[in-house]
């Protein structure tokens, strides 16, 4: 997690710090034994009462979880002093991580659930129907404007993992689309949809747009909280901060959901 204060909302830190506290809670305490067995030096992971060579299959397992616990520790340092640098008091103990089930009508009679599984079924770059002619790049990625090169680098500095143009199936549609950014809250273990619109003084445009707003909502998903908006015309250019608010209200929004 490389996380710029500059691109951090209020209730999403607020979230990530009490993710990171329930992660510690939940996680075994793991502690390291250096030893000496014939002159060579080696470690035991000691859990409770009970000792485990490093090389042995519960070993490594206990290897895993104390690498996870030092990472959970160090983001949560990070998401403190952040926290005590830009707010006051403590985060909010009523935004909570839970798991948010949020569905996608892929059929009519058929939906799914936007958690993990859905994400990382995902394609990443997965847009053949349109060539791209822009040179926009970010970590090996050629985005179509400066605009999603920018979100797409929000994403990251946040932490948030994403899909750019991966292909999803909509109820209604013969074939699947591509929205322009799939991401996914681990904090709620819930996706949304992100579409970023340019060129939206053009007519044609305005007429894709509606549609595109049409499929999405008769899929199931609620604006401003499934999915979210953003466009860059003349008279109001892209800000990443009109973003970074709508991001901010969606996630607070999920938080109100039914566990």
């Amino acid at each position: 997690m490389e996380i710029n204060n500059r691109y951090i909302p209020r209730e999403y830190l607020a979230l990530k710090i009490n993710y990171c506290k329930k992660q510690l809670a939940e996680l075994p305490e793991v502690r390291v034994h250096n030893h000496v067995v014939n002159g060579i030096d080696t470690i035991r992971y000691i859990v409770g009462h009970h000792r485990y060579e490093s090389n042995s299959a519960t070993g490594r397992k206990l290897g895993d979880i104390l690498a996870l616990r030092e990472e959970t520790e160090r983001n949560l340092k990070v998401c403190e002093a952040i926290w005590t640098s830009c707010f006051q008091g403590q985060p909010p103990a009523l935004i909570n991580p839970h798991r948010v089930t949020r569905t996608l009508a892929v059929d009519y009679d058929k939906r799914v659930v936007m958690n993990k599984a859905f994400f990382d079924s995902l394609a990443n770059d997965n847009n053949t129907k349109h060539p791209k002619q822009s040179g926009y790049y970010f970590n090996g990625i050629c985005y179509r404007s400066a605009s999603e090169r920018d979100i797409a680098i929000m994403y990251t500095e946040l932490g948030i993992p994403f899909k750019y143009e991966p292909s999803v199936s909509l109820a209604g549609l013969p074939n699947p689309i591509n929205p322009d950014f799939v991401f996914y809250i681990e904090e709620l273990d819930t996706c949304k949809f992100h579409e970023h619109f340019g060129m939206k003084d053009s007519s044609d445009y305005l007429r894709v747009t509606k549609i595109k707003y049409g499929n999405y909502t008769n899929a199931g998903l609620v604006p401003d909280l499934d999915i979210l908006f953003t466009h860059d015309t003349e008279e109001m250019p892209f800000d990443i901060r009109y973003l970074l608010t709508k991001l901010n209200s969606s996630i607070y929004g999920s938080l109100l959901c039914s566990k």
